[in-house]
């Protein structure tokens, strides 16, 4: 037994799934550098933009990631990782390029689409393949181990860029994230062309080669169709899915703007306002998911939603640094809870044999919340003042603490 659960967690830090979280950190590195730091206060300050027009083009990357998360899914199934991956990050690239040459609007919104076409694959492809090399019992583990890849790479490009960009000096900021993009695409090529954690008995290898004589959208129907019948989910978890990334989606644009124009914080100063709740939420991550898989979910959705509510509520009535300091700080750790629970709430849910599809289809209801967000948020600063967003997010997250108290939910974490 012993061995057996050293050779399960020796799984965990196998090369692909180092490949994939090298892949997930950086990707997110560039977008954290773009969309939190870069592109707000750039379009605000140099081009003029108002913070709705922020708001859709931050929205136009969730768009094009979302419209793809569902039919990436899909492709893993069929082509694998390497081929699917490969290509998201060659748009991410180019969509790089694009944004660090153009000062227009509308270019600016295309480079941010094509952004989103080309890390659609992310996700579904990381969380597919870790969590199938990871089993059913390490599930909030491996999640945890997935958000610690993301949330360092989305704290850290922001934090890091700021001491390239100072003041509105964009183009040693720009090469870097291209260098970056570089790396990717290189670590992107050692990807496996499929993953074989889990291949099936001879039955379901037949059924599948006669539904893939089928005409295409005959196969696609079918595909759905069988998800669907595989899935025991409550109703409820759609629109908490929803409302999760609804709730952060309506912090991407403003809270460097909150940081710039009305806390009035240097580029040393924003950086340590982002540690203060990167690094708890990183720090926490893989004991809390560790807990979750030991005792279970139910215990760390309470309290994270209630922290993270909390904290949200009374961010902007704030009045010295230190509170605010420590606010950040309160949610940092709220998110450390609700991230390995409520994805291990959601992998539980998961039909081994339809990994890649169902993800992708759970990310498109999670990614909607992403572009709705923002744009909702942009408005909200523009019409009602800063203080609108942040209560409006620590509404959805009180909404949320009642919601999840009616979705049904597995003991321990485990599946069926």
């Amino acid at each position: 037994m012993i061995l057996m659960e050293k050779w399960r967690k020796n799984r965990l830090f196998s090369p692909f799934v180092m490949e994939l979280l090298i892949i997930m950190f950086v990707v997110e590195f560039v977008k954290g550098a773009l969309l939190l730091t870069i592109l707000p206060v750039y379009m605000k300050t140099t081009l003029g933009a108002t913070t709705f027009i922020i708001g859709w083009t931050l929205a136009a990357q969730y768009i094009g990631d979302n419209v793809l998360r569902t039919p990436v899914g899909w492709i893993i199934d069929k082509l694998g990782y390497r081929t699917t991956m490969l290509t998201g990050v060659l748009l991410t690239f180019v969509s790089v390029v694009l944004i660090a040459t153009t000062t227009q609007y509308s270019w600016m919104i295309i480079g941010c689409a094509l952004l989103g076409f080309g890390t659609a694959p992310l996700w579904p492809c990381v969380i597919t393949g870790t969590t199938e090399v990871a089993g059913e019992e390490g599930k909030a583990t491996i999640m945890s181990v997935v958000y610690m890849a993301w949330l360092s790479g989305v704290g850290l490009g922001p934090v890091a860029i700021n001491f390239f960009v100072g003041e509105a000096h964009y183009s040693s900021s720009f090469r870097i994230l291209i260098g970056c993009m570089t790396v990717v695409v290189l670590v992107a090529l050692l990807l496996p062309r499929r993953q074989n954690a889990s291949s099936g008995n001879q039955s379901v290898k037949a059924d599948m080669a006669s539904r893939d004589r089928a005409p295409f959208w005959s196969r696609v129907t079918i595909y759905l169709k069988e998800v669907r019948r595989s899935m025991n989910v409550s109703p409820l978890l759609f629109p908490a899915m929803f409302a999760q990334t609804f709730a952060l989606g309506i912090l991407t644009p403003i809270l460097t703007l909150y940081a710039k124009e009305v806390l009035k914080l240097t580029s040393f100063q924003y950086s340590l306002f982002l540690i203060a709740g990167g690094a708890v939420t990183v720090i926490f991550l893989v004991p809390m998911g560790k807990m979750v898989d030991r005792i279970g979910i139910r215990p760390f959705l309470l309290i994270g939603f209630s922290l993270s509510a909390a904290a949200l509520l009374f961010f902007t009535f704030a009045k010295s640094m230190l509170l605010l300091y420590m606010l950040v700080a309160l949610l940092g750790i709220g998110y450390a809870f609700i991230i390995p629970s409520w994805n291990a709430l959601i992998a539980s849910v998961i039909p081994p044999e339809k990994r890649g599809a169902v993800w992708g289809f759970f990310l498109t209801i999670e990614g909607l919340g992403m572009i709705v967000g923002p744009i909702v948020s942009g408005k909200l600063w523009d019409v009602y003042g800063y203080h609108a967003p942040f209560l409006m997010s620590g509404s959805v997250l009180v909404l949320l603490l009642v919601l999840q108290m009616f979705i049904s939910i597995p003991k321990k974490g485990m599946v069926r």
